[in-house]
């Protein structure tokens, strides 16, 4: 790449980094499995930057690139979370903001139960806030799919949510 090239990969990268991230946090669950996603979009946009001819859909590139990475990485056998038998400690949470924790804690806990594609659904529908076709464009799938994905994804957040559901709206 030529400077000017490195210049704009720069700034492109300086400025949405943490959106990425953000974005890559809401579909594993994990800072640093959300910056290892994030690197390996970046990565893969830094080798294709001079074949981009769009630059106005960068964010999408970069998008579809951490979902991609993330459904990757789920299917390794060796990175697959092991289930234990006994959870570990909860805080207790009083207060308004200690129920905010409690209810991002446990949507975070719920969507680490739901299987991969219908997470990258729910987060990028519900959390990144893009429409149907927008979603669709972005993992390259059709409309339908995602609405299947969607209504598959919500009910496996539901249940995967179970009894903690029902203590968020009661106040905890």
């Amino acid at each position: 790449m030529d400077q000017r090239d490195e210049q704009q990969f720069a700034e492109y990268f300086t400025a949405r980094r943490d959106a990425v991230r953000r974005t890559a946090f809401l579909l594993c669950g994990d800072w640093h499995k959300a910056d290892d996603l994030a690197q390996t979009a970046f990565v893969a946009l830094h080798r294709s930057w001079r074949k981009v001819r769009d630059r106005e859909a960068l964010d999408a590139y970069v998008r579809r690139s951490v979902v991609r990475a993330m459904i990757d990485e789920t299917r390794r056998p060796w990175r697959r979370e092991r289930q234990v038998d006994q959870l570990p400690e909860r805080a207790t949470h009083d207060g308004e903001l200690g129920n905010r924790v409690a209810t991002r804690s446990a949507l975070l806990d719920g969507l680490s139960r739901v299987p991969p594609r219908q997470r990258a659904v729910l987060v990028l529908r519900f959390l990144e806030g893009l429409d149907v076709a927008a979603t669709a464009e972005a993992l390259k799938c059709s409309e339908g799919t995602v609405k299947s994905q969607t209504a598959r994804g919500l009910a496996a957040l539901r249940e995967s949510l179970g009894d903690t559901l029902d203590d968020l709206r009661s106040g905890l």
